[in-house]
């Protein structure tokens, strides 16, 4: 969610023209719409413990991927995601792609 938001933040900031950046606040505000109907588990401690663990385990996936596994791990939860190359990775993460 995080990436999504910077992104069409990034988008908004990159162009100067007026059209295009009421296109992308549009979007935004669709997102938010969108991202309302979920439920947005927190960063709390056990967040942060599962994160600086991933972390002294040089577990080899980017900065942000860590983050969502460390949430879905502290939550319990499983992963849905295509990018199985990376999280396969994370010890104890469960990871499914509903797409294949």
């Amino acid at each position: 969610m995080e990436e999504i938001m910077r992104g069409w933040m990034a988008s908004i900031r990159r162009t100067h023209d007026p059209r295009q950046q009421s296109r992308a606040y549009a979007r935004l505000r669709q997102l938010f719409r969108f991202f309302s109907t979920w439920e947005v588990l927190n960063w709390d401690e056990r967040t942060t413990d599962e994160f600086e663990a991933l972390k002294r385990a040089k577990t080899r996936i980017g900065t942000m991927d860590l983050k969502i596994a460390s949430i879905c791990l502290a939550h319990n939860g499983t992963l849905l995601s295509r990018n199985r190359k990376d999280f396969d990775h994370v010890p104890g993460l469960r990871v499914e792609d509903w797409l294949t």
